[in-house]
């Protein structure tokens, strides 16, 4: 299972009881930390979630709502004991950018790897998951990410056997170890459908979010404008509207949208919801700290 939590959901400046957006996602333990702008940890104490178990943070770009909560986070993270290294993933100018961040908060007790995605489709594993990152269109280097968790197969007892596979060896096997010089795949039947979500802001709506998001358990994509009226505001600064944000998830074929990233300008997003709810009826117009666990099919 994966446990997704939206610590906030503001875009461009935080607001009284509304956080600037970041996810927080988290399986078998390790989780993993898309943006931190402005008052992140402080968001991260209010949903009652670990700073220490965060491997790694993927970064959608480099403007301030995104990445200005870093330094203290990092120095949190420190404080909670955390020793392991922390993987940093985000567009050309990462290092840089992170780099003149720690001129102001010293030296570390962990690691920063840094991870400079290409311009392009980019796949790596990190805290679990395979993450996919792909570019957007926001008019400067920005990526959106699709996660996953894969889920194995059945354990075949009979295929066990016909491969050979000594009885001692069967749990670890169905465990995903290999032993012995076998494979889990000697033991095991089919992948069975496992879980996807995937979380785009700051883009205009670009046919490949869809294509990502295909089937996708969950889509968390911005709603920067209730208003349709103000499309030509949003094709202007590479945001997109709730209703484009809505039409995505339908062509994707999504099980649901959460919606975030609100304008400043929009104190009370939730007067969209059933214009929205009429392009795409699962759509959640989210809070601070929406909460859900996605779980496998039983």
């Amino acid at each position: 299972m994966i446990d997704v939590t939206l610590l906030g959901t503001g875009g461009m400046m935080p607001l009284p009881g509304r956080f600037l957006t970041s996810l927080y996602v988290r399986t078998n333990g390790r989780a993993v930390l898309i943006d931190a702008g402005e008052g992140t940890q402080t968001a991260i104490r209010t949903a009652s979630l670990r700073f220490k178990c965060i491997d790694a943070i993927l970064i959608t770009h480099y403007h301030a709502d995104h990445v200005s909560g870093l330094p203290g986070l990092f120095l949190t993270i420190g404080n909670e004991g955390r020793t392991e290294p922390i993987h940093l993933y985000g567009p050309s100018g990462l290092a840089r950018v992170i780099s003149a961040f720690l001129t102001i908060i010293g030296e570390l007790p962990y690691d920063l790897i840094f991870h400079e995605l290409p311009g392009e489709e980019t796949r790596f594993e990190c805290a679990n998951l395979s993450v996919t990152a792909v570019p957007a269109d926001h008019g400067m280097p920005c990526f959106f990410y699709h996660l996953s968790l894969s889920r194995p197969g059945k354990f075949d007892p009979a295929r066990a056997r016909q491969n050979g596979v000594p009885l001692p060896l069967w749990a670890q096997l169905q465990k995903g170890e290999a032993v012995g010089g076998f494979s889990p795949s000697d033991v095991l039947g089919p992948a069975r459908r496992g879980l996807s979500l995937l979380y785009a802001t700051d883009t205009r709506p670009v046919d490949r979010i869809a294509l990502y998001g295909k089937e996708a358990d969950l889509m968390i994509l911005e709603g920067m404008f209730g208003e349709e009226e103000k499309k030509a505001r949003a094709i202007e600064t590479h945001h997109m509207t709730m209703q484009e944000a809505a039409r995505l998830a339908e062509h994707a074929g999504a099980k649901e949208l959460w919606l975030t990233h609100y304008s400043p300008a929009t104190p009370h997003p939730e007067e969209f919801e059933e214009t929205i709810k009429a392009v795409f009826e699962n759509t959640v117009v989210s809070v601070d700290g929406q909460t859900k666990t996605l779980q496998f099919d039983s």
